[in-house]
């Protein structure tokens, strides 16, 4: 009777083994949408990637255009490579993007006093976390004790005062 009763949960195992084996083997390997630019020279070649690599995909928001088969990003590498093919350098390309999509096309934005904060904020937070944890450290120190020296009145009037905490009520 006991084989009766496991039977169903082995199916049922078995089942959700043979599902997972095959969803594993009929997945494919999954690649990104790959554009087929025809340069003249590994030169521009090498600067269509670079530029790829700088610019981030403004739908995507966390890939830049190399890693990004959404349809802006595809856009935007098609306009480089036309910009890269007509001759422009890679200052007016940055231009270019800098002025259609403003400081968050780039992975790494400029210094600017709008920018200040993003570049030396984690710095001045690692200065005002140290110096807090440094007052906590300070508080938390023992403190040193110091032996008095009570003369005969402080230790007779010492003696009366333990005297009356220990007499019961």
């Amino acid at each position: 009777m006991s084989r009766l009763m496991f039977a169903p949960a082995r199916s049922m195992r078995l089942t959700l083994l043979t599902l997972l084996a095959a969803l594993m083997l009929s997945a494919g390997p999954v690649q990104a949408a790959v554009d087929a630019f025809a340069f003249d020279t590994p030169e521009q070649e090498e600067r269509f990637r670079h530029l790829s690599n700088e610019f981030r995909c403004p739908m995507c928001q966390n890939t830049n255009l190399t890693g990004s088969s959404g349809g802006v990003a595809e856009d935007l590498r098609r306009e480089i490579y036309m910009m890269i093919m007509e001759g422009q350098s890679d200052e007016e390309i940055t231009r270019f993007m800098l002025d259609r999509y403003g400081d968050f096309i780039l992975y790494r934005p400029r210094l600017t006093g709008e920018t200040i904060l993003l570049w030396f904020g984690p710095l001045l937070f690692l200065l005002v976390g140290g110096w807090v944890v440094m007052g906590i450290i300070r508080r938390a120190r023992p403190v040193e004790r110091v032996a008095v020296e009570l003369d005969s009145a402080e230790q007779e009037r010492l003696r009366k005062l333990l005297e009356k905490v220990d007499e019961p009520s």
